[in-house]
């Protein structure tokens, strides 16, 4: 059964830089899509960022040039490197293995003073 352990998170201030990291289990991962989304209050879920293979990522207007996502394949972990955020960044995040049921538990970041 494939799961998705979420890490990282909290408070940060505008500008400021925050890592999330998913830790994935299963025999397949390698060749999935990996996907993050958001979902902030009153809002509905949203991809952010999604990455194929090694390199082939995608994102979001709202988050472009700000985040990186990346895999560590060996080590099975998805990372979304967030700098220069934004109060409007402030969502619970969640990982996903992209057209599977399989979510990560959810974090939240906070952007705020």
């Amino acid at each position: 059964q494939v799961q998705l352990v979420q890490s990282g998170g909290g408070l940060v201030q505008p500008g400021g830089s925050l890592r999330l990291s998913c830790a994935v289990s299963g025999e397949w991962f390698v060749r999935h899509v990996m996907g993050w989304y958001r979902q902030a209050p009153g809002k509905q879920r949203e991809l952010v960022a999604s990455i194929m293979g090694e390199n082939l990522t995608s994102y979001s207007d709202s988050v472009k040039g700000r985040f990186t996502i990346s895999r560590d394949n060996a080590k099975k972990m998805v990372y979304l490197q967030m700098n220069n955020v934004k109060p409007e960044d402030t969502a619970v995040y969640y990982c996903n293995s992209i057209g599977t049921t399989a979510w990560g538990q959810g974090t939240q970041v906070t952007v705020s003073t």
